[in-house]
């Protein structure tokens, strides 16, 4: 496997972990393909070692987990600092996710939590003591997260639909 050019055995592992990565087994996901389950665990190990599979995260309802406010910071950075202070804002308490934007102004979008206003105003400060600068604050109402599509072609989504009964 060379960077980028997975194969479609590849895709449709990565498309069915991606629906529940907890509840999909090698063997679930073999079964799915006509592959025995050692060649989709030596797939598996192949993705993770490349760097392709990252890790495999737990999805929380953080507000059923008592964390009710959950907004996106838009922060401004200095491009050479950027990387450095996107890392930076990863060990602030309450902050879920950093992505760091290649383009304009708004370059690192930070995602935090808390309990109260209190929690994102320290959060705020926090990010702003280190060095960015607050452009904007989005409190969000819920977030989704969703396979990829495109790791099948036209022609696999279509299989895939009538091979579960959802065509």
């Amino acid at each position: 496997m060379k960077d980028g050019e997975l194969d479609s055995v590849d895709r449709h592992i990565l498309y069915y972990l991606q629906q529940d990565a907890r509840a999909t087994s090698s063997t679930d996901i073999a079964e799915k393909l006509g592959l025995s389950s050692s060649t989709v665990r030596t797939r598996l190990n192949k993705l993770e070692d490349s760097g392709i599979i990252r890790g495999y995260h737990v999805d929380i309802d953080y507000d059923l987990a008592g964390y009710p406010l959950y907004t996106k910071i838009i922060c401004t950075a200095p491009v050479p600092d950027r990387d450095a202070l996107a890392n930076r804002a990863r060990d602030i308490r309450g902050v879920t996710a950093v992505r760091e934007i290649m383009t304009g102004e708004r370059n690192v979008y930070v995602n935090a939590i808390g309990r109260n206003h209190d929690d994102l105003n320290r959060i705020s400060k926090e990010l702003d003591s280190m060095g960015l600068k607050i452009a904007d604050e989005q409190l969000i109402r819920d977030e989704f997260i969703c396979p990829y599509q495109g790791f099948l072609d036209e022609d696999e989504e279509a299989g895939l639909s009538g091979a579960d009964g959802d065509a």
